[in-house]
């Protein structure tokens, strides 16, 4: 009886080989983990997390204070002198109360970081996002990580009221009076940051491996645009 022929056989009248090469793998010998260097291992990645991503979150804050608080002087001259003149008239505490709301809102709507997100919201809309969210796209690019301490940031400059930021994004909406963080708006929002290229030292990486700026520039415009048309998709579709 003929012995069959195999795959393997088949490939080597394809591929012409010059020379034979062995492939030997040594398994290695599987124990239990030692706790002490469990511990040590986790001391270390948090250490390298709040010495790398941590600085990168504290500098970003300060910059977003600084911008969400200050503006250009002549729109913050207008907002102070429109709401001073409204509070030389008697209010109750309760329209007090919105007239301040609806005053340090409209000083965050002019400010350095209310006239950025205001200009590039005309592009992220379709997605379901404000001019907040877009802030926090344009940080997080520095690490995903930073997108919370911005939300942060920017949620805690309306108001020093006790609203925790989970409660204050749930009420927060867009200028129709539609919410803002709904379920399509969560989906997109998740969606963006699984394609997205957000992560500086990765570009930095793949620019040290290539020794060129074209790739990390192809992969950053590449994965953008595909985080924001599959966001785009899950909005729609939700």
């Amino acid at each position: 009886m003929s012995k069959p022929v195999t795959s393997n056989e088949n490939i080597k009248y394809i591929i012409k080989l010059k020379e034979k090469s062995y492939f030997i793998l040594e398994l290695p010998v599987y124990r239990a983990p030692r706790w002490k260097n469990v511990g040590i291992t986790m001391v270390e990645k948090a250490k390298i997390f709040i010495t790398d991503a941590g600085r990168v979150i504290l500098f970003i804050s300060l910059l977003l204070w600084f911008l969400s608080s200050f503006g250009p002087p002549s729109r913050m001259q207008a907002v102070h002198k429109k709401y001073d003149a409204a509070a030389t008239v008697h209010l109750s505490s309760q329209e007090s109360a919105s007239l301040q709301k609806q005053y340090k809102s409209e000083k965050l709507q002019n400010s350095f970081a209310g006239i950025l997100g205001k200009s590039i919201e005309p592009v992220i809309k379709p997605l379901g996002y404000d001019w907040k969210i877009g802030i926090a796209l344009i940080t997080s690019f520095a690490a995903r990580e930073v997108f919370v301490g911005t939300m942060a940031t920017l949620y805690s400059v309306e108001g020093k009221d006790n609203k925790t930021l989970h409660e204050k994004m749930q009420s927060a909406v867009h200028e129709d009076g539609s919410k803002v963080y709904t379920l399509p708006a969560a989906l997109s929002l998740m969606v963006f940051y699984v394609f997205a290229m957000q992560c500086m030292s990765t570009l930095a990486v793949v620019k040290r491996e290539t020794k060129t700026w074209k790739w990390p520039i192809v992969q950053f415009i590449y994965m953008t645009a595909l985080a924001y048309f599959m966001s785009l998709l899950i909005y729609n579709i939700f």
